[in-house]
């Protein structure tokens, strides 16, 4: 499940500093080449367990990893003189990957025997590792499935969210497995996380990182992608047509645009 994504701006689309603005020439997420796909490329491992007797739910997953990519990035392992800080850098140097395998029973207990966090939902575990070369996968994670990873719903998630939580709604014109739908909420997650200022970004870090994800009905998802809100835009590698929107990405301490869930 490997994509790249590119924010919108939530002020001004085509400003130069805008990341994902057409003169933007430093952003992670353009699809024309840009510098960045000089550098060396690095991927963000995320597993997910799927026992076969007790699969998660598939909007529990897509929350747990939503959560797992933010957690990474707030761990202080992540940043300054971290022991994961140089590798989360280069990361963010290159174009920004991310790869969602699947693991169950002993797979799952060698995976989590590895550097990484594991995050847990209400019945979901996804363990995020901080990030590796394209080409330099620990074994362990090398072997793991990434195609097929299919989940579902006993029911539709429905009601309220709550006002404190960051909503990640996906597009209802798109299909994709479960696998890759967790890397492009994921994305989202990241993205509203970048653009946060720190006191947004403490308060949901210590709040748990409170999100949903939702497909948004067809009549809103027009309005949700020409919102100014940050955006995913997939790279075309697998699954989906380049420069898709896959995600759009919202959180109440912004109050940009929809002040009425803050």
């Amino acid at each position: 499940m490997n994509s790249t994504d590119r924010p919108g701006c939530p002020d001004s689309p085509d400003h130069p500093d805008c990341p994902g603005s057409p003169d933007s020439h430093g952003s992670p997420f353009r699809q024309e080449p840009t510098p960045r796909d000089e550098a060396p490329q690095f991927v963000l491992p995320l597993v997910v367990r799927i026992e076969r007797t007790a699969p998660p739910s598939r909007t529990d997953a897509l929350e747990t990893a939503a959560r797992a990519v933010v957690v990474m990035l707030s761990d202080d392992r992540s940043s300054g003189d971290g022991e994961w800080a140089e590798r989360v850098r280069d990361w963010q140097d290159g174009r920004i990957r991310k790869v969602v395998r699947r693991a169950r029973g002993a797979e799952w207990r060698k995976a989590s025997e590895l550097p990484g966090i594991t995050v847990a939902g209400a019945g979901a575990e996804v363990r995020v590792f901080p990030p590796v070369p394209l080409d330099g996968w620990p074994r362990e994670l090398s072997k793991l499935q990434v195609s097929g990873t299919e989940l579902e719903d006993p029911d539709e998630p429905v009601g309220d969210v709550g006002p404190d939580r960051a909503l990640l709604w996906l597009n209802p014109e798109l299909r994709m497995s479960t696998g890759k739908e967790m890397a492009q909420v994921g994305h989202g997650a990241q993205l509203l996380w970048w653009d946060m200022d720190e006191a947004g970004r403490a308060a949901w870090r210590d709040a748990g990182f409170p999100l949903a994800v939702r497909t948004a009905a067809a009549g809103r998802w027009a309005e949700l992608a020409t919102s100014g809100l940050p955006t995913v835009r997939d790279a075309g590698f697998t699954e989906i047509a380049p420069g898709s929107v896959t995600v759009v990405a919202d959180h109440p301490v912004r109050k940009r645009i929809f002040p009425e869930r803050g």
